[in-house]
C-alpha cells in the first residue's frame, strides 16, 4: 500500500477556447474549439499523486451541477476518494475561463464552490486529516482556511505541504509550521521580495523551502546549508500546463514515503518534465513506471552544488 495523502484544495472545470488570437477589448472573434477539462490546483495535484501510487483523498467543495458531477467522476476514475467533498446547492462549481491564441492565453477564474472551503468546512474535516501521512494545501481556497489547517496539522504532528499558488502573503508563523513550502520563482519573489536569488532564499529556510524554476530546474538547501540544484530533464515540450502541479504531487509522494530531499526533488522534476510532453494539465501526468524509467536514464544531470 502506498502513502496516504490528503489534499484540501480547489476543484475546477477549465473551459478552454482556442482562437487564432486573443480578442481585443470589445471585439468578437470566432473560436476554433471549446474543451471542458478537469482542473484546479488541488485536484491536479491529487491526480498526480494518485497516478504515482499514493492513496489520495480530495477534500473541497463543488456545486450540485453538471460540472461538479463530471469532476467527481473524473477524480473517482483516478482512484481518488471523494467521500468528504461537499456538494453545495445554489453555488456553482468553480470555473476557469481560458482563451488560447498565438501561443498566449488569458484566464479568468470564478471560484464558485472553492470559495466555500471555509473555516466551518475545515473544522468538519480536520479530524479526518490526522489519518493521513501528509496534508497538501494551495492558495485557491480561502487563505484563512489554509492557515487554520496548517496550524491544526502542525499541532497534531501531521506533515503539511503548502504550495503558495497563486502567490499571496504567507505569515511567518505559517512558514515555521509547514513541513515544506513550494513556490515557483515568481511566487517566491512576490512572497519574499524581488531581487533575492533562489540560493539565498533557500539558505534562509534549509530543508523547508523548495523553489521551482521551470526549465531551469528546482533549488533547495539541506540543513547543512549545502545547496541542491536539480536540473530539468530534457523534454520535447508540447504543453507546460500542470507541470508545477505534477512536480508538487510527485514531490509530496516521495517526501511522504520518507525519501531524502535530493531523491524526492529528482523524482519530482522528472515527473514534471514528462508531463510537458502531452497536452492538458492532467492528461500528461505520468505513472510511476514512466518516472522510474526516465529517472534511470538521466541520473547524471541531478547534482548537488555547494
Amino acid at each position: 500500500m502506498g502513502v496516504k495523502i490528503a489534499v484540501v484544495g480547489s476543484i475546477n472545470m477549465d473551459m478552454t477556447v482556442t482562437a487564432k488570437r486573443i480578442p481585443h477589448k470589445g471585439e468578437t472573434l470566432l473560436g476554433d474549439s471549446l474543451s471542458y477539462i478537469p482542473g484546479g490546483k488541488g485536484a491536479n495535484q491529487a491526480v498526480a499523486m494518485a497516478r504515482l501510487g499514493a492513496e489520495v483523498e480530495m477534500f473541497g467543495c463543488v456545486g450540485n451541477d453538471g460540472n461538479g458531477q463530471s469532476l467527481l467522476r473524473n477524480l473517482e476514475a483516478e482512484g481518488i476518494k471523494t467521500g468528504h467533498i461537499k456538494i453545495l446547492e445554489g453555488t456553482p462549481t468553480g470555473i476557469a475561463l481560458i482563451t488560447v491564441g498565438e501561443g498566449d492565453n488569458t484566464i479568468v477564474v470564478v471560484p464558485g464552490a472553492n470559495g466555500r472551503v471555509d473555516r466551518t468546512y475545515a473544522e468538519e474535516i480536520q479530524e479526518e486529516l490526522v489519518n493521513y501521512d501528509m496534508v497538501v494545501l494551495q492558495h485557491e481556497i480561502p487563505l484563512d482556511t489554509v492557515h487554520y489547517l496548517v496550524h491544526f496539522c502542525s499541532d497534531r504532528g501531521v506533515p503539511v505541504v503548502l504550495n503558495p499558488a497563486p502567490a499571496a502573503p504567507v505569515p511567518v508563523r505559517v512558514i515555521e509550521q509547514v513541513t515544506y513550502l513550494t513556490p515557483n520563482e515568481h511566487e517566491a519573489a512576490l512572497i519574499f521580495g524581488e531581487g533575492c536569488p533562489a540560493e539565498e532564499l533557500v539558505r534562509r529556510f534549509p530543508g523547508k523551502l523548495v523553489v521551482t524554476q521551470g526549465a531551469e530546474g528546482v533549488t533547495a538547501a539541506l540543513q547543512s546549508g549545502e545547496i541542491l540544484h536539480i536540473a530539468a530533464r530534457p523534454a520535447r515540450v508540447v504543453d507546460t500546463t500542470g507541470a508545477g502541479d505534477t512536480l508538487n504531487g510527485a514531490f509530496c509522494v516521495q517526501a511522504a514515503g520518507g525519501a531524502g530531499l535530493q531523491e524526492a526533488l529528482a523524482y519530482a522534476n522528472t515527473a514534471a518534465s514528462i508531463s510537458t510532453e502531452k497536452f492538458g494539465a492532467q492528461g500528461g501526468m505520468p505513472y510511476g513506471a514512466q518516472v522510474e524509467k526516465e529517472l534511470k536514464k538521466h541520473l547524471e544531470i541531478f547534482a548537488v552544488s555547494s
